[in-house]
């Protein structure tokens, strides 16, 4: 849990409010005299709604300087694991039918659900039970200052910033490496869909796209999103083409992607034929060949 919360929906029936029409105003009490519940509930509201301003107030002073110090990327990635949603959010608060406070934040595409414990107080600490509808759980803690309580750890592991921030651009990269991957995979299995169907392989990604209401055609075969089908998705860039059939040969297809960001967008290169070897390496933002290492798809170089 404390890695990524991976909350699923409980079967509560709960009269959510939005935590919007709750925001603090002129009769709400001043930051520092919030308990740490409120704090809690407070700061992972920030985090849903994706607000790395607000979020920071809610920190102890050295880790807020230092967050506020971080690539946008990268404060918007500690927000991302601290609700487990990626994108922004709605926080909802609610009250289960035993009583218990629920805290959802719900997003275009996942819903996530903590439901808060007790708090316990212990001199300048407090430590808040989290459990999420599977039963899993770990506990926050807070730290008092003159400012008020500040958010201090999840579970075992401390919010330290910058520590953080190394740990997790790096577990980034990877990511988005393999989500490139991913999507030269998508690429391939669609051009050779598209070839059954319609004899030949397509010229460009825009025809394995979205297809009109009237039905799929062989310019809009309705093979993959209109995201992959413009050449850029999750901070890479990719590039399809035919080559021409030599005399008794289906014609053949190169896919390359590139990160659009080099660094913390991503750091190797991919090329992918239709043989359906992967190939790549860091390229320093440059393309990959058919000369790159040969590398499986869990990004591990491979005997040629």
């Amino acid at each position: 849990m404390t890695n990524r919360l991976i909350l699923l929906l409980g079967a509560w029936v709960c009269m959510a409010v939005p935590l919007a029409a709750q925001a603090p105003s002129a009769e709400a009490p001043p930051q520092g005299a919030l308990t740490p519940s409120d704090t809690l509930v407070r700061a992972l509201s920030a985090a849903c709604r994706q607000q790395p301003g607000e979020f920071a107030a809610f920190l102890p002073e050295v880790s807020a300087e230092a967050y506020r110090n971080l690539p946008q990327i990268q404060q918007h990635e500690l927000m991302r694991r601290l609700v487990a949603v990626r994108e922004a959010g709605k926080p909802l608060r609610s009250t289960s039918l035993d009583g218990t406070p629920v805290f959802r934040c719900s997003s275009p595409s996942e819903t996530t659900e903590l439901r808060l414990g007790r708090e316990r107080v212990q001199g300048n600490l407090a430590f808040i039970p989290v459990t999420i509808p599977s039963g899993l759980s770990a506990e926050f803690g807070f730290v008092h200052e003159e400012s008020g309580w500040r958010l201090l750890s999840l579970g075992l592991l401390m919010l330290n910033i910058p520590e953080l921030a190394k740990q997790w651009a790096a577990q980034e990269i990877v990511t988005r490496e393999l989500l490139a991957v991913e999507a030269m995979r998508l690429i391939a299995s669609s051009a050779e869909t598209y070839r059954k169907g319609f004899g030949s392989l397509p010229e460009s990604l825009a025809e394995l796209g979205p297809a009109p209401t009237e039905g799929i055609s062989p310019d809009a075969a309705g093979l993959i999103g209109a995201d992959l089908a413009s050449g850029k998705k999750e901070n890479y860039s990719f590039r399809y083409r035919v080559s021409s059939a030599s005399r008794g040969e289906d014609a053949h297809f190169e896919i390359i992607a590139t990160p659009i960001q080099y660094g913390p967008g991503g750091k190797r290169s991919f090329y992918l034929d239709s043989s359906g070897v992967l190939r790549g390496g860091d390229k320093n933002g440059d393309v990959a060949g058919p000369d790159d290492p040969r590398l499986n798809d869990r990004l591990e170089e491979q005997p040629q």
